[in-house]
């Protein structure tokens, strides 16, 4: 034993340095912030003292130079969640402000590297500068981005932003699946002294890129929570609607609400004229099982919702036109949230369920200067794609281009296609199209009765599988669920080309 003493004592110095982060004075300071340290998120984000370091000794020997960096200022390491393995990587604010240097590059690149590797999900939490100034790139790093773009739809992919990212260290956000910001958060290329002296602007990290930029504005990031404990409350329950990577068939998850029902409530909800608007994430907390809806991007495109839940245990993705906004008419912004969700979805198996309730595509200068045409083309592309399942409801109206996108065109590899027994279908609204068209009153009441007798014209020419009645609608799509269960139980194969950011 006497032999290993000095050796064994330098060990535990050097672990002592790469667990110090930045030092009390720093720490005390982030914790008054409101904030978690890196370790503490470590530790929170994984099952009780489930968490296996990697990489600790990045940077040891910047012991006792000017620009100390324990762990080069990044925790990285696995464990599980719910029983399952993950990996992750933390950006410690206290050294050096979390910025990368060439160690955390690389350790930024084995993560990525593992994650394929093993074919486990990745989460990544940001608060650091970007790139740090004082590397020195004699022996170049791995390209890690490069790296996260090749995971893309492999494995799931998760980035909370806890606080102010920069630069190269910001880029991890848009190249995640799910991007859940803090309210103390903020995501930028450059920050505001750079701004500053680049653009002669002055504007605050708030400005340049806060929750009201990234998460209402810009759609970049999916979801705000207030707090760090929030938010990898939020990766945990992101990640239990997914299996582990894109070999795996679709997450199935025991619970207590997972029978057959009837929807008793749902006629108070949906009057059957479909001017009279009703919100469809009520409808989606009725139909899913008890507690499993996990809404992705509330705070944009709001004309359509998109929600993770479950069916009968298993995990879906729900796309709804939502009528209690612009009438569910689908803008740019939606068309967009609702791709890329569609992507996410298809890499890792979850059957789609498209909740059709809209009058087209929004019109208008404003919608025009947007781009609703490309990111509609985009969305129904997408949904076209689909190797997953999809089952499309039609709840009241669908008109144009709009219904196309939600999934309704005929024999389109849909599963299932349903029907309310109230609808109305056209190329456009017959009320306001016969005043464009400068239609006669006997011609305008033919094209509006065409439209309301939609359900049973189309089911003639088996456009609908079934029409039914509304309260039957939970129960009618875990029938279709079952019908698919062999495919959605099977290993299955990646989706060529990942996910677009």
């Amino acid at each position: 034993m006497g032999n290993w003493d000095a050796i064994l004592g330098e060990l535990q110095r050097k672990r002592d340095f790469a667990t110090a982060m930045g030092g009390p004075e720093r720490l005390d300071r982030h914790r008054r912030a409101g904030k978690l340290n890196a370790r503490e998120r470590a530790a929170a984000l994984f099952d009780e003292g489930n968490f296996v370091e990697l990489g600790a000794f990045a940077g040891n020997l910047s012991e006792g130079g000017e620009a100390s960096a324990p762990a080069d200022g990044l925790i990285a390491g696995f464990g599980r969640i719910d029983g399952g393995p993950v990996l992750a990587g933390i950006e410690d604010f206290t050294v050096l402000a979390g910025s990368i240097g060439d160690a955390g590059s690389a350790k930024r690149y084995r993560l990525a590297q593992l994650a394929r590797q093993e074919r486990v999900p990745l989460v990544f939490m940001l608060e650091g500068a970007g790139h740090r100034l004082t590397n020195e790139h004699s022996t170049p790093a791995p390209g890690d981005l490069q790296a996260l773009v090749e995971l893309s739809g492999l494995v799931p992919m998760v980035c909370l932003v806890m606080g102010p990212s920069a630069g190269h260290g910001a880029l991890t956000a848009p190249l995640s699946d799910f991007v859940v910001m803090t309210e103390a958060a903020s995501l930028f290329a450059a920050g505001p002294p750079i701004v500053k002296a680049a653009l002669g602007e002055t504007a605050t990290k708030e400005e340049l890129g806060g929750p009201a930029v990234h998460v209402k504005a810009s759609g970049l990031a999916h979801n705000l929570v207030t707090d760090d404990s929030a938010a990898i409350a939020m990766a945990r329950s992101y990640l239990s609607y997914f299996p582990r990577n894109a070999w795996e068939g679709s997450s199935r998850t025991e619970g207590p609400d997972m029978q057959p029902r009837m929807l008793d409530g749902i006629l108070d909800l949906i009057h059957p004229d479909p001017r009279i608007p009703f919100d469809a994430r009520v409808l989606l907390r009725m139909l899913a099982d008890e507690g499993a809806v996990l809404e992705v991007q509330p705070d944009f495109g709001g004309t359509l919702v998109t929600a993770l839940a479950r069916l009968g245990g298993r995990s879906v993705a729900i796309v709804a036109n939502n009528p209690a906004v612009r009438a569910g008419a689908v803008d740019s912004a939606a068309a967009q949230k609702a791709a890329h969700f569609l992507e996410v979805a298809d890499a890792f198996h979850l059957p789609v369920i498209f909740l059709a309730d809209n009058p087209g595509v929004l019109p208008g200068t404003a919608s025009e200067r947007a781009g609703v045409l490309r990111s509609a083309a985009r969305m129904f592309t997408v949904q076209h794609r689909l190797r997953t399942p999809k089952l499309h409801v039609t709840l009241r109206k669908a008109f144009g281009f709009g219904s196309s996108i939600m999934g309704m065109n005929p024999f389109d590899g849909q599963t299932l296609t349903l029907a309310f027994p109230a609808i109305s279908l056209g190329a456009m609204p017959a009320a306001s199209g016969a005043a464009a068209a400068g239609l006669g009153e006997a011609a305008r009441a033919r094209a509006i009765a065409e439209q309301t007798a939609g359900a049973w014209a189309m089911s003639d020419k088996m456009v609908y599988d079934a029409v039914i009645d509304p309260r039957e609608l939970r129960n009618a799509l875990l029938d279709g669920l079952s019908l698919v269960s062999a495919r959605l139980d099977r290993p299955s194969e990646p989706r060529p080309g990942g996910v677009t950011p």
